[in-house]
Order: structure tokens, then C-alpha cells, then sequence
């Protein structure tokens, strides 16, 4: 099911923002997650954002609201009043440290190179020619470079001086973070002016955002400006406006797709150049300013990420009008229309000189050209060698995403009260919606970055692609149309009883075409007993202030992944393999078959809660319980293959979950100068998937954040089953068949998945935050603590069966096997020796199924040190004759440190997740914001 929250600003349903849990609103970072989120809008130009639950809002605002709807409204003007503001943060991002890490230092990692050396690696026959090699593999280099002009070697083949660059590499310990991140100041200004009279008012607002990068050859500017006007034309009538424009330039370094070789288990990532990653899996023994090798090519990060890197260019643009009527006292009529505009442009730069490009072209000798798997050799040719296809220039990616839509959504609210006794109110209308986007993709190869962008390129790199049957350029299109009816009535008692329900019924073209299916009918059910009103709470307003109990039934919907519509049958064109060039030739390929039943998915939920005051309102306590039925749930199955498809896309699954939130604020100490308030967040979720059909290997089960079964959670985690190691230090486990093996796991088994181990679910069951909030006159002293339980975390893939020496290794390598006996006290696998590597098969297979084991699982629970900030509001009688309304500073620390966190997880971030790319985890980071009213 999705787990994407619904948002609303103004009144139209955003398609297109992060995926944000609603939740995490809770967090303490709401303004910069709103900020980030939508596209166009600014932090500083919200008014109110509101977190709704329950069903009625989701049935009034959309179907797509499973977790939860998020109601942001805009600044507007205010009427008699012109304002002027100045908003500025100043942010200091600091960088990580060793120390923080498992990581071996210099000393302790040529302590492992030394013993590879030993058992056969890191020769000077294997090592000098070998695809990524790091210190041995350039002392080899320097050893066999020889200079005519001098007449010498680049290092003499002699044990002292070898023994000396080794031993300068020994104590290098080259700090990769220094190398790789940044020390700098990102600011974020924002102006904004406002005001009004009876007639019109207006809200204007243009910020910036200028980032430099918190690593190397990364930075963002981002600019966006907002209009708000509204304009009375009577007593009666008003017309508003509201437009956001936004636009970001981003840089970041170039990057390649993850993939998982299903048969030995590796998860990999070509040419990854991730700052992160690699400061964090890079030898210190290497320094940062020499040239090493990778895919048989120089190599070095610093230069390959002012010549591999990606610009990002997004434009996002919202025009948005509203009239409103009011036709009588209590009834009003409203129109909404929006149009919405959003261009994304990725242009990947991998230059000339960069190790990418290089490696296209690197054969040195007839070892190296037969070992490159970048060259090309043609299949149509006898006896023909590998070849160079690339000869000069490099390449240029280019992915470009845009999206157009509109949204009409009118409504009308009428209120009235009986006698004071009796209070009705009704809310109804509809909308429609339209989303056409494009999406295209271009790789052009040869382009000459240092020679005028002229192509330079060989005829044989579009015969390669042709017989692997690859593209140089995709285009896609898809449509969404949308329209939905609905209406809600409240009738209230009293104050003391109240009563809604709500209706709404939706349909979208991306489901099946058949009526049941495409049109959906939802609803909710909620009542809400005010005991406070009732005369017999009198004799308890000395303890309670206030008491409410509430309840709700609803039935909420999903339109599922939006990429997805096989409502009628897909057919596409497509090339189809052929082995030779000569007869290639174009086909139609069934590639969806049509699914008329395709539906929505859905959700029956229970929530009862409470509301109640204590002491004056000193304590308050708010309280939900939450039974969930999930049902419809998309997902991809396999079936026999009758009708031409294997793998589809089906209601599959139904999932069941149930939780409790609880909220606790308190007013500790509260006189004239000094305050003291307290607010604890508890939330517990539990979630169980009943009826999932679709295959599950191996893989899928250990690898990646999580995968679903039936009977777990959605996004469980499963390990193989570790036992030990054998008496020369291998790993032994127990693979499908109950067998105790080392080499034969099948990581492709689907039948017999049930000897893997369930670890527990990748997302908490238990979490929510602390915050203590300290206020003495004019100054503001918050302490924000953020927590999760209940989950777990795979630790990073450390392990191989062959390293090289320009890989870092975990402290956990100091406590290898080494001698006999050693499997009695460590768990650690052995360095192999090639002569093992060669005479037992698939090794590779035992060091990946390590990394998927029981023995590479931590507890991901955690207590953050969320956030640390003092403020401080300048009196108004020092700064009102200066002519300044207001003026406010805040010094602000966020994600300061962890104050718990399992020792197994030896620094990695239990929230963060590294899948590569430009990936990077939240950093440690200082603010200062000033806040200036005219």
C-alpha cells in the first residue's frame, strides 16, 4: 500500500511532492520538510499547516490519503495592515569524522594488506594489471614507469625502497571526509511584504536559497516568489489569487544505477563516486592526490568529480484563482481553478579526461585490452580483438520530466444554528483534475567537452547497441484524468454531541474500465461527546478541564503507483534481439494485458480517541486507537503465462494493522517571567500483511530496506542462517535444503524460502519525540528529543571473498580468523588465499551471503538529540523607535548526536539507508536565523 500522505495547500491536491510521512511533521523540522516538499513554496509564506487523520478528511480532500492529510494555508495580507519582513538562516554543516566510524586507519589496514600479500594477492603480475587497485597496485606502476630523459625508474625494484613508499602509505592516514566534504555557510533569505485595505489585500514574498554543497561538487540555489492577493468586490463577492514560482539549479556528482546480481548475491553500483560512500569504503593508506586505478583506467575522486557530475534544473510554476460567493448569510459558493506547470532537466557530464569516459578507451597492452569489459569486439568478424569505440570525448546524458495539469473544484458550505441548541452544517462539491506528462531520455556519445562540443564517435558504438539491443534515446507520455463528488454534514447537540458523516465518490482513468472498478464510493462515520458541556462535569472542573471522547468508521481509498494503468490492453513498439544487425527490424509487443477489474486500493479503520484537560488546562493529554484492514492492495504477481504475460500488476494483497498514539503536553512551571512546558509524543504501529500472492526469492527477502511476506510486515527483513566458521575460517550456514553449507546457497530459490531467519521490520513499531520548551522573558530555550524502537537495520556490506587494496575494512577485521582454532572466538571470516579462491567454487557466494546474514544485523532503535535552540525576542520598546516592529535571533543545532544507538551499528546512521547515487545521511549542523519586521 502507499504510504504517501495526502497534501493539500490551498485548497488543491499537490500530485507532485516528496514523500514525507506524515508523522514526521511531528519531528521538529516541519517548516524545512513543508519547504522541501512542495515545490514553489516557502517555509516562511505558511500560515498553518494542520495534520488530519481522520477519515473525513480524507474523504473531503481525496482518495489518496492512507496515512493521513497534510492542510498547508498560505500568508494572505490583512486588511489596514503593510508589513514588511526579512527572514535569514545561516547554516554551518559540519564535517563527519574517523572517529564516529568503524573504519581502520592507515596503520591497522596495511596490517591486512601485508597478510594478502601473504596468501597470494597483491602481486606485481595480477596487481599492476588489475581492473581497481589502489597503493600496491601504484607502487607496481611507479616501479615498471620508466623516464628516458633521467634514465630512471619511477620507484627502484629494490625491497628498501619499496619497503619506503609502503611505509609512507603506512602512516598516511588521509582523512577522506576533510578531502570530500565541506566547511562552509549555506543561506537561505526570504523578503516578503504585505498589506491591504477594505477593498484588496496582498501577500508578496521572494526567497533564495544558496547552498555550496555540503560535499564536493554539490550545490543548489534555489529562488521561488509567491503571490497572494485577494480582492473584495462586494460585501458579498471576493476573488483571490495565488501564483508560485520556483526554480532550482543543483549540482551533484555523477551517477550510475544500483544492480543486484541474483545468482552470487552482490549488490553493486558501476563508477560510484558517492563523497559519502566513498569516504567511507576508500583505504587511508591512499592519498588524495594521486592518480589509482579503477576499471583499468587512472583514477582519482577529486578530479573525477569536477569531470563526472550531473546539473539538475527543475521549474516549477502554480497559477491558482478562487471565487467566492455568499449567496445568503449562511450559505457561500466557491470556485477553485489551478493550473500547474513543472519541468525537471537532469543533464549527466561524464568528460573527456573523467576515469568513466577513460576506461572506453584504456588498453594498454593485450592483457588489459582482452580484460576490458568497456572495448567492443565484433561478433561479425573472425578472430577480431577488442577495439576502442570511444576514441575520443565523453558522454552526455540528458533526462528531461514535465508535467502539465489542471485542477476545478467548486463547493458550497451553508451553517445554521437553531435556538442556539441545534447547529447544522453541510459542505459539498466537486472536482476534476487532468496530468499529462512527458518523459524523455537522450545519451549521446563522443561529445568533446575540451574541443567545442563537437561529436566525435565510432560507427561501432551504435552496432554494439543494436546487438544488445540498447537504446540511445527513450520518450514516453501517460494521461490522468481525474473527477470526484462529495459532501459531508455535521449536526451538533448542544456543543455537547456532534455528529458527521461524509461522502465521496471518485473515479480515474489509470484504473480498470470497469464501472465497479474505476468509480469508487468512500466514507466516513465520526461522532464526538463533549463531557465538558454535560452539567454533571462541574463537580470535576477543580481536576478536569476539559473531556471529549470520539469515535470514527471510515473506508478510504488509493489510486495505487501512479505510473501504473492497464485498464485496456498496452501494446508497444519494440525491436526484438535478433543476432546480426542485418535483420534488424521493428515489432509490436503486447506489453501490458488489460486488467478491467484493476481497483482501488482500500482501507476499513476504527480510530476512538480523547481528548481531556487537567488542572486549568496545565495538563493535557490526547489519545487515539487505530484498527486497520487493508484490502485491494496492488502489487506485482506472477501467473502461469496464458495470455502473454508472466509478471503483472493485480490487487494482490490485503494487510491488517492496529496502533496507539498518545500525546502528552504539560505546563511544568508557568509565572510571569518563567516558563517551563513539556510535550511527549508515543506512537505504537504494528502491521501484518495477510494475503500477498506474488514469488519472493532469496535475494529479495535479505537485500534492499525490507520486502513483503505474508504473515510479516510490509517491509520485513530476513537473513540466512549463520553457524560459524570451519576450521579454516570460512562461514557455513544453513541454506534452503537444511544443509550445512558454505558455497551453496541459491540466492534465485523461490520454493523454499522458509529456513531464512526473520530479523524484524525495517520501519519502528515504536516511536515519537520529547521536547522541553524553557522560556525566561524574552528568551526561548528548546530541547527537542526525537526516538524509534522496534526495528531493524542490515549493516553495510563489508565483506568479499577478493579485496583490493583500495578498499577500507572495518574494525571488525582486526578480529579475522587467522590461525586453527580461531573459530572458537570469532565470528569473523578469514582472508582467503588465492590458492582457496581458485580451488573452491563460488567463494563469492559464502562472503555475499555473510553480508545477508544473521551475523550482519543491528538493532535500529535509537534516541536522537533532534534539536537544540535558543532564541530571543528583542523588546519591542528598545527596537520600536528604531521604526522596527519586531526582531527575533535564534542559534539553532540540529542532529547533534545520538544518545543511544546499538554498538553493532559502529557509527552508520540508523536512518539512513545507503543506497549510493548522491545519497548522503542528515548532518550535524548549526543555524542562526534573524527575523526583521517593518
Amino acid at each position: 500500500g502507499s504510504s504517501k500522505p495526502l497534501w493539500v495547500v490551498d485548497g488543491i491536491v499537490m500530485e507532485d511532492v516528496a514523500e514525507i510521512d506524515a508523522d514526521a511533521l511531528s519531528s521538529g523540522d516541519a517548516e524545512t520538510l513543508i519547504s522541501s516538499a512542495i515545490a514553489g513554496l516557502n517555509s516562511d509564506d505558511i500560515e498553518s499547516f494542520e495534520i488530519l487523520k481522520d477519515g473525513s478528511a480524507t474523504s473531503i480532500y481525496g482518495a489518496r490519503a492512507m496515512p493521513g492529510v497534510i492542510v498547508i494555508t498560505t500568508k494572505k495580507g490583512k486588511s489596514g495592515q503593510s508589513n514588511l519582513s526579512y527572514n535569514g538562516e545561516y547554516t554551518v554543516r559540519l564535517v563527519p569524522v574517523y572517529s564516529e566510524f568503524n573504519i581502520m586507519n592507515s596503520q591497522e589496514q596495511m596490517g591486512v594488506y601485508q597478510e594478502m600479500q601473504q596468501k597470494g594477492w597483491l602481486n606485481y603480475s595480477n596487481t599492476f594489471r588489475d581492473k581497481e587497485s589502489g597503493i600496491y597496485g601504484k607502487m607496481y606502476q611507479l616501479i615498471n614507469a620508466y623516464d628516458k630523459t633521467s634514465g630512471t625508474f619511477g620507484i627502484p625494484h629494490t625491497e628498501e625502497a619499496k619497503n619506503n613508499y609502503l611505509r609512507q602509505a603506512e602512516m598516511r592516514n588521509t582523512d577522506w571526509f576533510n578531502e570530500l566534504f565541506n566547511l562552509n555557510l549555506m543561506q537561505s533569505h526570504s523578503v516578503s511584504l504585505s498589506g491591504g485595505n477594505d477593498k484588496s489585500n496582498y501577500y508578496v514574498s521572494l526567497s533564495g536559497l544558496l547552498d555550496p554543497g555540503w560535499t564536493v561538487a554539490s550545490s543548489v540555489n534555489r529562488y521561488t516568489a509567491n503571490l497572494n492577493t485577494t480582492y473584495n468586490i462586494s460585501k458579498k463577492l471576493s476573488f483571490g489569487i495565488i501564483s508560485n514560482a520556483s526554480y532550482r539549479k543543483q549540482k551533484a556528482p555523477g551517477t550510475l544505477s544500483q544492480s543486484t546480481d541474483v545468482v552470487s548475491g552482490e549488490v553493486k553500483r558501476d563508477f560510484d563516486i558517492n563523497p559519502y560512500s566513498y569516504a567511507l569504503n576508500t583505504s587511508r593508506t591512499m592519498s588524495p592526490n594521486e592518480y589509482y586505478t579503477r576499471n583499468y583506467a587512472p583514477f582519482n575522486i577529486l578530479h573525477e568529480l569536477e569531470n563526472n557530475y550531473m546539473d539538475i534544473n527543475t521549474t516549477d510554476l502554480k497559477f491558482q484563482g478562487e471565487l467566492k460567493w455568499k449567496v445568503l448569510r449562511n450559505l457561500e459558493l466557491s470556485a477553485i481553478g489551478a493550473i500547474k506547470y513543472s519541468n525537471a532537466a537532469i543533464e549527466h557530464h561524464v568528460k573527456d579526461d573523467s576515469n568513466q569516459a577513460t576506461a572506453y578507451r584504456t588498453m594498454p597492452d593485450a592483457i588489459i585490452r582482452d580484460k576490458n569489459p568497456y572495448l567492443y569486439t565484433d561478433p561479425d568478424v573472425t578472430y577480431a580483438l577488442p577495439i576502442v569505440i570511444l576514441p575520443e570525448g565523453g558522454i552526455y546524458e540528458r533526462s528531461d520530466n514535465r508535467m502539465e495539469g489542471y485542477d476545478f473544484r467548486t463547493t458550497f458550505k451553508w451553517n445554521q444554528s437553531f435556538n442556539k441548541i441545534h447547529t447544522v452544517s453541510l459542505f459539498g462539491g466537486m472536482e476534476i483534475s487532468s496530468v499529462d506528462r512527458e518523459k524523455s531520455w537522450f545519451r549521446g556519445w563522443g561529445r568533446q567537452y575540451s574541443m567545442g562540443d563537437i561529436a566525435y564517435y565510432a560507427y561501432q558504438m551504435f552496432k554494439k547497441g543494436q546487438e544488445e539491443n540498447s537504446q540511445y534515446f527513450t520518450a514516453s507520455s501517460s494521461h490522468g484524468r481525474n473527477a470526484a463528488f462529495f459532501a459531508m454534514g455535521t449536526y451538533s447537540y448542544k456543543s455537547k454531541y456532534i455528529f458527521n458523516g461524509t461522502a465521496r465518490y471518485e473515479g480515474s482513468n489509470k484504473l480498470g474500465k470497469s464501472r465497479s472498478a474505476r468509480w469508487l464510493p468512500t466514507w466516513n462515520l465520526s461522532g464526538m461527546w463533549n463531557l465538558h458541556e454535560e452539567n454533571f462535569f462541574k463537580t470535576v472542573q477543580h481536576v478536569l478541564s476539559h473531556a471529549s471522547v470520539r469515535a470514527s468508521y471510515s473506508l478510504t481509498a488509493d489510486r495505487g503507483p501512479a505510473w501504473l494503468s492497464n485498464s485496456q490492453a498496452i501494446i508497444k513498439s519494440v525491436t526484438p534481439w535478433r543476432p546480426s544487425t542485418t535483420v534488424k527490424e521493428t515489432a509490436m509487443e503486447l506489453s501490458d494485458l488489460e486488467n478491467s477489474e484493476l481497483t482501488y486500493e482500500k482501507k476499513y479503520e476504527w480510530n476512538f480517541g480523547a481528548d481531556i484537560g487537567f488542572l486549568n488546562n496545565r495538563i493535557n493529554l490526547n489519545t487515539d486507537i487505530y484498527f486497520r484492514n487493508n484490502f485491494d492492495l496492488i502489487g506485482a504477481t506472477t501467473t502461469t503465462g496464458i495470455g502473454g504475460e508472466v509478471d503483472k500488476y493485480a490487487n494482490v494483497a490485503t494487510m491488517k494493522s492496529h496502533g496507539f498514539e498518545l500525546s502528552i503536553s504539560t505546563k511544568n512551571i508557568e509565572t510571569q517571567d518563567f516558563s517551563w512546558t513539556t510535550n511527549f509524543i508515543f506512537s505504537y504501529c504494528k502491521v501484518e500483511i495477510t494475503k500477498l500472492d506474488s514469488r519472493k526469492r532469496v535475494i529479495d527477502l535479505i537485500t534492499g530496506s525490507g520486502f513483503g511476506m505474508t504473515g510479516y510486515p510490509h517491509r520485513a527483513i530476513f537473513s540466512i542462517p549463520f553457524v560459524g566458521l570451519t576450521e579454516d575460517g570460512l562461514p557455513v550456514f544453513i541454506n534452503e535444503n537444511g544443509e550445512r553449507t558454505t558455497t551453496g546457497i541459491n540466492f534465485q530459490e523461490v520454493e523454499k524460502i522458509g529456513f531464512l531467519k526473520y530479523e524484524g521490520s525495517a520501519e519502528p513499531t515504536h516511536f515519537g519525540s520529547l521536547g522541553n520548551i524553557f522560556t525566561y522573558k524574552n528568551f526561548r530555550l528548546n530541547i527537542f528529543i526525537s526516538y524509534s524502537f522496534g526495528n531493524k537495520v542490515r549493516l553495510a556490506p563489508a565483506f568479499r571473498a577478493a579485496y583490493s587494496d583500495m578498499r577500507s575494512m572495518p574494525k571488525e577485521f582486526k578480529n579475522r580468523w587467522i590461525l586453527p582454532g580461531d573459530e572458537a572466538y570469532t565470528n569473523i571470516p578469514v582472508l582467503i588465499s588465492t590458492r582457496q579462491y581458485n580451488d573452491i567454487s563460488h567463494l563469492s557466494y559464502a562472503y555475499n551471503a555473510y553480508n545477508y546474514s544473521t551475523e550482519r544485523i543491528a538493532d535500529g532503535g535509537f534516541i536522537r538529540m533532534k534539536e537544540i535552540s535558543l532564541s530571543y525576542d528583542f523588546p519591542k520598546n528598545w527596537i520600536n523607535s528604531l521604526g522596527i516592529k519586531s526582531l527575533s535571533a535564534k542559534i539553532q543545532t540540529t542532529n547533534l548526536f545520538l544518545l543511544y544507538a546499538d554498538k553493532k551499528l559502529n557509527g552508520q546512521d540508523p536512518e539512513f539507508f545507503l543506497s549510493g547515487g548522491v545519497a548522503v545521511p542528515m548532518p550535524k549542523q548549526f543555524t542562526f536565523t534573524l527575523k526583521l519586521g517593518l
